[in-house]
């Protein structure tokens, strides 16, 4: 079975449980409310960065033969 990590690392609900682990081992092995909650934002923003810049990749290599002019206005 092959994983298709496009569809993966663009996944809301995917970055969610990999914020909800990391934060849950980060209390279970004795740290903080605050170093979860920065280490569990921090995922969340990459998580955005990342399905941004795949979403982009993704649109700009379908408009490559498309013909567009570049202008997105």
């Amino acid at each position: 079975m092959k994983i298709d990590w496009k569809r993966k690392l663009t996944s809301r609900k995917w970055w969610v449980s990999v914020a909800a682990l990391v934060s849950g081992l980060i209390l279970a092995f004795g740290g903080g409310d605050e170093v979860a909650t920065t280490v569990s934002g921090c995922i969340m923003a990459t998580a955005a960065v990342v399905g941004y810049t795949i979403g982009e990749g993704l649109a700009d290599s379908s408009n490559k033969d498309g013909g567009s002019n570049g202008d997105n206005l």
